[in-house]
């Protein structure tokens, strides 16, 4: 009879996170260089390196991926193949939604046929918290964990049920449902989508610039100007928040930003990206949480929101 627990390779962060709420991080054998959390991940070998500067400014990360796109210049991450056929994983977790943040799925499968040894390859792709309970299940089913990964899913959905609840009580007793402008990249900016306008919905705000379930979308600081938002909230892919807070005060940022009214009346926000708004795992939850408290002082306040928020100063 086959061993239920499988081995795993993760090679995108957020099915990292998704293994370890199910308790089949300690099967993890291999991961990619972007997969830290929890910390306990770091044990397990990364077989993916960026070809790209990660510590570059966001403008010239931009501008790198571009140059790559438009001279064909291949893939903007390397994955180690010999070390991956060495590990003999059984499934490896991988992702079908960008090709900027982590490897795609036809790299993984190019790598796992390489390899020459016979893996389940799953690919998640969620673009909404309906999708993410989805791709939880699918996970589950992969490591021998269906039950585990139902009992987490239902827990999602009640604290996100939870937040709902609470807003709606905000909402009839007048509170004032502000028009938020979630920007995922500063230089140039670009307006968050997939998941993240239904959790400013959620949390009783109404997203000015992105769209639900759609991609992020290129903008420019004049469009973010005309929209005038109450709150501006800012969670560049793959940005902890003090490099965030860090970008944010150049010259060439503060400069768009100094002027809008949210920054003006003391509601601008830095969010971790890198841990929270841009991995589609079970933090998304405590994004959530993460909105709610900066879009209602003082009627929530979770410890996600004293981690990885803040006001910024200009």
């Amino acid at each position: 009879m086959k061993d239920p627990a499988v081995s795993i390779v993760s090679l995108f962060p957020a099915a990292t996170e998704i293994a370890w709420a199910l308790s089949a991080g300690g099967r993890l054998v291999g991961r990619s260089h972007e997969c830290d959390w929890p910390p306990e991940t770091l044990s397990a070998p990364a077989l993916t390196t960026p070809r790209l500067d990660p510590t570059a400014s966001s403008r010239e990360i931009h501008a790198a991926v571009q140059q790559a796109r438009e001279q064909a210049a291949g893939a903007l991450f390397s994955l180690d193949v010999d070390r991956l056929a060495a590990l003999r994983p059984e499934v490896v977790l991988t992702q079908a939604t960008c090709g900027v943040c982590a490897i795609s799925r036809d790299e993984v499968d190019l790598a796992v046929q390489r390899s020459g040894h016979s893996v389940r390859v799953v690919s998640l792709s969620a673009s909404s918290l309906s999708g993410l309970w989805s791709d939880i299940i699918t996970v589950g089913e992969a490591v021998n964990m269906l039950p585990r990964a139902r009992e987490l899913v239902s827990r999602l959905q009640s604290r996100c049920d939870s937040i709902a609840c609470r807003v709606a009580t905000l909402s009839r007793a007048g509170a004032t449902r502000w028009r938020v402008a979630m920007i995922e990249w500063l230089d140039p900016p670009m307006a968050a989508g997939h998941w993240t306008p239904e959790l400013v919905r959620t949390a009783g705000g109404d997203d000015c610039l992105g769209r639900e379930g759609e991609h992020s979308h290129w903008i420019d600081w004049g469009t973010v100007a005309a929209a005038d938002p109450d709150v501006v909230i800012l969670s560049p892919c793959g940005f902890t928040l003090d490099r965030t807070l860090r970008e944010a005060a150049t010259p060439d940022v503060r400069r768009v930003l100094a002027p809008l009214r949210a920054t003006r009346e003391g509601r601008l926000w830095a969010v971790d990206g890198h841990h929270l708004l841009n991995r589609p795992g079970p933090r998304l939850v405590d994004s959530l949480e993460v909105i709610a408290t900066v879009l209602h002082p003082g009627m929530f306040d979770f410890p996600a929101a004293r981690r990885f928020a803040c006001p910024v100063a200009l």
